[in-house]
């Protein structure tokens, strides 16, 4: 099977390359990339007036499967992935049973080989049950494919227990992946606390919960080696104790999603859970040093926290509805529009952002168009402009902050494996 994209302008971080360019896909392998390639194929994709970029990879994504098929599934999941131009997602192991051994873990590869048309890695737990009590069997999920660990959705509050988790990691040669909450200080809180918290009569959640952790985790980091990788970062002092880590050479990345870079605690006008997610939506300030700490490469990574619930549990008060949103299907329109033509980044560093680094924070060989790589390719349109509609979305869930929001920048084409898996047409 031979793929030609033609005419599009072809961006790879991996090489530096930003320039029109064909690309010639053979067997699932990029097989050329320059100007004009002559020669027959059998499909053929005109690319003009659009990016042409490595298949994103998400770090962070929750599928529910097992255990909360109603939510969403590995293969609706997968699905919307492959709307939203992600071609590898790694899913968080917060299931039912929680993924905290290779069986689990091999039930999500086997069932996303069979059924998803993307990548799904399934990241371990760090502990049993997620229960903070004992290590979970790192090293059999590691042998079984899992990229990394985390206890998302919770901290480690048992330091001792972490620390011993960081040790085995580090021997395994994977990232440890941080949701960074001190539980103690959360007191209920369901938003950010702050003068609009106290207007809506919402409890509020302190900066402090996730600094404190942020503060924590580098440390105990640094002193074993281990690859840190800090999730949804949302406070103006997290990304700066990422970017003091980072001058002092220690092995730390960060990752902010794009409610956090995009929407502020101002933007919550009503009790609409839709707007409430773990860690909440900040200050202004907070916002502005996301976005500054993306501009200048404190944070490495762009990854959505997609995390999908039912209409009912949404539909609830945020004193009661869980935390959490989708963006699978809306993170590259928010990213070009409010972080490109902003001139916060440019569409390298989008392409960086999005498939690059999140590439290199699990040693995978993706996230580049370099001849010879897998063919994982995203065609993103950059002149678009349309309103986000969350009733057209692929996935089952419909939780998200940004329906009705007009954007620009649409994904046309994602291709897995020289794979068309996804065309607008």
């Amino acid at each position: 099977m031979k793929l030609l994209i033609k005419n599009g302008r072809v961006i790879d971080p991996a090489s530096k390359l930003d320039a029109e360019s064909d690309i010639l896909v053979e067997d699932g392998r990029i097989a050329k990339v320059k100007e004009k390639i002559k020669g027959k194929a059998d499909k053929v994709i005109d690319a003009k007036g659009c990016f042409v970029m490595p298949g994103f990879i998400d770090l962070h994504v929750h599928l529910r499967d097992p255990g909360f098929e109603e939510k969403e599934t590995v293969v609706t999941g997968a699905k919307a992935a492959a709307r939203g131009g992600f071609t590898t997602i790694l899913a968080m192991p917060n299931t039912k049973p929680v993924v905290d051994n290779a069986d689990v873990v091999n039930y999500v590869h086997q069932k996303a080989k069979n059924l998803a048309p993307v990548h799904v890695l399934q990241i371990g737990a760090v502990t049993k049950g997620q229960e903070g009590r004992k290590l979970a069997d790192i090293k059999k999920m590691v042998q079984a494919g899992s990229p990394a660990i985390s206890e998302d959705g919770k901290s480690v509050m048992n330091t001792e227990l972490y620390y011993r988790a960081m040790q085995v990691a580090k021997e395994e040669g994977i990232p440890v992946f941080a949701h960074c909450e001190d539980k103690k200080l959360m007191h209920g809180g369901v938003m950010n606390a702050g003068e609009r918290a106290k207007e809506l009569e919402m409890p509020g959640i302190l900066n402090e919960v996730e600094d404190i952790i942020v503060a924590r985790d580098i440390v105990l980091a640094g002193s074993i080696g281990v690859h840190l990788h800090l999730c949804h970062c949302s406070t103006a002092k997290s990304v700066w104790m990422v970017k003091q880590a980072k001058e002092n050479g220690m092995p730390v990345t960060a990752e902010a999603c794009p409610h956090h870079f995009t929407l502020s605690q101002e933007d919550i006008t009503a009790d609409d859970a839709n707007f409430k997610m773990n860690p909440p939506l900040r200050s202004v300030k907070d916002v502005d040093a996301i976005r500054e700490g993306l501009k200048n490469g404190a944070i490495d990574v762009i990854a959505t926290d997609h995390a999908p619930h039912t209409a009912v549990e949404k539909g609830q008060s945020m004193k009661r509805a869980p935390f959490g949103v989708v963006g699978l299907e809306t993170a590259a329109a928010v990213t070009y529009s409010e972080l490109v033509l902003k001139d916060y980044l440019t569409p390298m560093q989008m392409a960086e952002k999005l498939s690059y680094n999140p590439a290199k924070v699990i040693g995978s060989d993706k996230g580049t168009l370099q001849e010879g790589s897998a063919a994982d390719i995203v065609i993103f349109d950059p002149n678009q402009n349309y309103t986000i509609q969350a009733k057209e979305f692929a996935g089952k869930a419909k939780n998200t902050p940004f329906d009705n929001r007009k954007v620009t920048g649409k994904v046309i084409t994602t291709i897995v494996s020289g794979e068309v898996v996804y065309s607008e047409e």
